[in-house]
């Protein structure tokens, strides 16, 4: 499926909000700009504010409380991190943030129970083919996470 292009962090971030506002829930974003406040840029040098190419890389953390609490890393490389009550998705296309919100809040993320190994995986479904999968680490899931099982 097709995403809109989300060309910058601050366009991500745009979106992400708005999807966030369309479902009832307020964010708080924290920005950091700069080579030297970057997670990822280790190839900019010691003390260095641009990349070598002389553009400033722009990170976001967006933070949205409530049930679940939803925290969203933005990287300029163009993926996102999204942790859904403490479950971490990494590598996600930022591209494709506000339609993993919308599963989240809509309903159509759940968890799914496997016996061999044990484990539980929640389970985010997006329009077209695209599905994320990741292990519930925490031997206590949320009250969210546990309405989710199936």
């Amino acid at each position: 499926m097709s995403h809109p292009q989300l060309p910058s962090t601050e366009a991500a971030v745009v979106a992400i909000r708005e999807t966030a506002a369309a479902h009832g829930r307020e964010s708080r974003v924290t920005h950091d700009i700069g080579a030297d406040h970057s997670t990822r840029r280790t190839a900019a040098g010691a003390f260095a504010v641009a990349d070598p190419d002389g553009s400033l890389p722009h990170e976001a953390y967006v933070e949205i409380p409530g049930s679940p609490e939803v925290a969203i890393e933005v990287y300029s490389e163009g993926d996102v991190k999204i942790i859904v009550d403490g479950v971490e998705f990494h590598d996600i296309p930022r591209d494709s943030a506000p339609a993993f919100l919308t599963a989240v809040y809509t309903n159509r993320a759940f968890v799914k129970l496997s016996f061999l190994p044990p484990h539980q995986r929640l389970i985010v479904p997006l329009p077209g083919d695209e599905t994320y999968k990741e292990v519930i680490t925490s031997p206590t899931p949320t009250p969210w996470l546990s309405a989710r099982a199936r």
